[in-house]
């Protein structure tokens, strides 16, 4: 399965009640779709809020977002936990529900061996039928799983991506030296979409996509037809944005920053479940200038 090259990890809209705003959810898909030119939606990732989430929201919004897409974009089931059994249970429900793929975070907190998450990821992907992509993020789950790790599940027949949020690039590196072909490499870092894409990532699951997803399209597009220069010029366009909306002016944890931002682009998605809090005031200026450095 192709999922495209731009795939956006999407926040989940929210009331006042922070509730699951259905109505913004759906102008949100339209949005990043028609508008942003996301080939993919990952539905209740990280930025998502996937650890506030119950599983009778997550199911609903899987639901909700394969109807809502219709085809037009892939929908990628967030549905990994920690707990084996559980990320069984809940990939094989989004299977039931119709979504193309889902994505399995490496189990966190227990910080298990290799080994371990080899079998947690081999137990999964045995469990479905669906394409799966792993999702390698050391600096949330604690850790990382190695190059030979990705490599030996690569041959599983239905793991067919990876999202890397390593940052390392020798890492990234290894992994597409040693893949099976049809095995595509993303990058989790939009800072490191055109450095990737240049050892041979194949796409990006991006945060700042809900914002530039059309300039991003740009820069990939510039590098894939062969126009270095321009890819070189719209990375460094893009650059403020990669580092703002994960620092701003200093370190907020994603998706705080984000879902702020997209009042700049007529959605209102909400504020954030603890243990996230909003935005500060000084927080929020910066973003605002930001975003306004975007437009027009």
């Amino acid at each position: 399965m192709d999922f495209g090259r731009l795939l956006t990890a999407m926040v989940t809209p929210f009331d006042g009640d922070l509730k699951i705003d259905w109505n913004q959810t759906a102008k949100l898909i339209d949005y990043l779709i028609d508008e942003q030119g996301s080939t993919g939606l990952v539905i209740a990732g990280t930025t998502g809020e996937s650890p506030t989430l119950t599983d009778e929201e997550k199911l609903e919004l899987f639901r909700f977002a394969v109807r809502q897409a219709n085809g037009r974009a892939k929908i990628i089931a967030g549905t990994g936990s920690n707990d084996t059994a559980h990320s069984i249970h809940l990939s094989q429900e989004a299977e039931k529900l119709g979504v193309d793929a889902i994505m399995l975070v490496s189990p966190y907190y227990s910080r298990t061996s290799q080994d371990g998450l080899s079998a947690h990821f081999r137990a999964v992907a045995s469990s479905v039928g669906l394409p799966i992509m792993i999702y390698n993020i050391p600096s949330r789950t604690g850790v990382n799983i190695e190059a030979k790790t990705m490599l030996a599940l690569a041959d599983i027949p239905n793991i067919v991506a990876v999202k890397e949020s390593s940052g390392d690039l020798d890492q990234m590196s290894a992994i597409l030296a040693g893949a099976p072909d049809g095995f595509k490499l993303y990058s989790g870092d939009d800072s490191l979409t055109l450095p990737a894409l240049s050892i041979g990532a194949y796409g990006i699951v991006s945060v700042t996509s809900h914002l530039v997803g059309k300039l991003m399209n740009e820069m990939i597009d510039a590098h894939v037809s062969g126009q270095p220069e321009r890819a070189s010029k719209l990375h460094l366009r893009l650059s403020p944005m990669f580092k703002g909306m994960f620092f701003c002016p200093h370190r907020v944890p994603n998706p705080v920053p984000v879902k702020y931002a997209m009042k700049h682009r007529g959605i209102d998605c909400g504020g954030v479940r603890l243990p996230l809090v909003g935005v500060t005031p000084e927080e929020a200026n910066f973003i605002d200038a930001l975003v306004a450095s975007y437009e027009g």
